[in-house]
């Protein structure tokens, strides 16, 4: 049996619900009226049947017998049956009828309801409430008056049930077109957002959706998706100068490899060969350098971290200025038990780039400051070089940026140490910024990060 498929859209779904639900409610509410109406309608008939009843049964106590019972308000259907279940009297409506039923009242009550129904020769059916009052003291002697009421319409025919399903589809019919309508309003910003959406493309980023005047949802999700927008066209931006520079960078030793291994092979007895080979492998440390700092930038971005520990700056930062030899005076000023939460090889490739920096700009000494500040784990390199001018602070962390190129490449640099350092130090909830020097001479590098409470491993 093949499965009912459900309507995709929103604007099909919602109607759909809203039909379905209402529905469900006014079925009910149409089954209650009916019921309720049909109730009504045969509680008054009972009622009025009943009156007529007690009436002709007083009548019958006054005396005289009749054989002709006169009619009662709408009822004129009337008969006293004996105890024998013959007709003693009745109406001009029932004469020469036989009895109407034979319910009689049980021993102990005095009356007795029911309902009969008759079918005519050309087939119509009619119902009738019949109430019976029994009168032992009549001029008629132990007797039961019955009156008789027929039932009308509402009772016999399903005519208020049409009228009412009618009048349900009707207004179903109305809800689900105002429904279908108003779901369409308001699912038509999200339609221009879609056709809009849809003409922006990668190599067209600057296009923004138009933000509608009305102050609701929409207008907030439109907000959204516009900054959204700006922020992929500024990482795509950035991913396309990343992917240029990078290419320059690598494309650099590489040219400088290739010619000087042409060199080498065009005129072998020109240089040296030891000399060449040295030259070329140090092209080659240069591009090993170039990959490793991609590769690292490239797993930073991908948010690729190991597993935290607790290490202390004061310990790592005497571990790693005893392991690399400086040609610069190297003061500390290490406060003990700085402890923050990390990767520990991250965080030395942290500080070894932040001293690669001051060893490469400092004239003759490199000042390292750890101190526990405010919650937080300050780790300050400062060098007494050239500085950093206060509009380029920003700037020397963008990736393959340098203030003097030439220097930056003849030592070595691959433009990639900074924006590394400051990667990490946000990928450790941190932040890396540069400052003045506290003596106005030099760089000053400022990494801040949490604090940790945990004992070191």
């Amino acid at each position: 049996m093949p499965r009912l498929r459900r309507p995709r859209s929103i604007r099909s779904r919602v109607t759909l619900t809203t039909l379905v639900a209402f529905a469900l409610i006014l079925g009910a509410g149409a089954l209650a009226t009916s019921q309720g109406v049909r109730a009504m309608v045969l509680a008054d008939l009972v009622n009025s049947t009943a009156e007529a009843a007690r009436k002709a049964s007083v009548a019958a106590d006054d005396g005289p017998r009749v054989e002709t019972i006169p009619p009662s308000n709408r009822i004129i259907r009337l008969q006293i049956i004996g105890r024998d279940g013959t007709v003693v009297a009745a109406s001009p409506a029932m004469k020469g009828q036989p009895p109407m039923t034979r319910a009689r009242p049980t021993s102990g009550d005095l009356r007795v309801d029911t309902t009969s129904c008759v079918t005519s020769p050309d087939g119509n059916r009619t119902c009738f409430a019949i109430v019976g009052v029994r009168n032992k003291i009549s001029a008629y002697g132990d007797v039961v008056v019955y009156a008789a009421g027929i039932h009308p319409p509402v009772l016999s025919t399903f005519t208020l049930e049409i009228a009412l399903g009618l009048f349900c589809v009707a207004l179903l019919a109305l809800l689900g077109w105002l429904t279908w309508r108003m779901i369409g309003r308001t699912l038509e910003p999200v339609a221009r957002i879609r056709a809009e959406m849809a003409e922006i493309t990668a190599s067209d980023l600057s296009r923004r959706i138009s933000v509608p005047e009305t102050r609701n949802e929409v207008t907030q999700l439109t907000e959204a998706i516009n900054t959204t927008l700006d922020k992929l066209e500024r990482a795509v931006e950035n991913q396309r100068r990343f992917a240029s520079d990078a290419s320059h960078e690598l494309r650099t030793p590489l040219t400088g490899l290739r010619t000087k291994l042409e060199l080498a092979l065009a005129d072998p007895e020109a240089e040296d060969p030891a000399v060449t080979i040295c030259s070329a492998l140090n092209d080659a440390e240069r591009l090993q350098a170039i990959v490793n700092d991609l590769l690292l930038l490239a797993r930073l971005d991908a948010g690729v971290h190991a597993s935290p520990e607790a290490v202390d700056l004061a310990a790592l930062v005497t571990t790693e200025v005893e392991r690399r030899p400086s040609r610069h005076r190297v003061l500390l000023n290490l406060q003990p038990g700085v402890l923050v939460q990390g990767n520990r090889l991250q965080l030395t490739r942290l500080l070894t780039n932040l001293l690669a920096n001051a060893e490469r700009h400092a004239m003759s000494e490199v000042r390292i400051r750890v101190a526990g500040e405010d919650g937080e784990a300050v780790l300050e390199v400062t060098d007494d070089g050239l500085g950093i001018p206060p509009e380029e602070r920003e700037r020397v962390f963008q990736r393959f940026t340098r203030l003097d190129s030439a220097r930056s490449r003849d030592a070595g640099g691959t433009g990639l140490g900074l924006p590394i350092a400051r990667d990490i130090a946000v990928a450790h909830q941190g932040k890396l910024y540069a400052a003045d020097s506290a003596n106005g001479r030099g760089a000053r590098l400022i990494l801040r990060l949490p604090l940790s409470t945990s004992i070191p491993v």
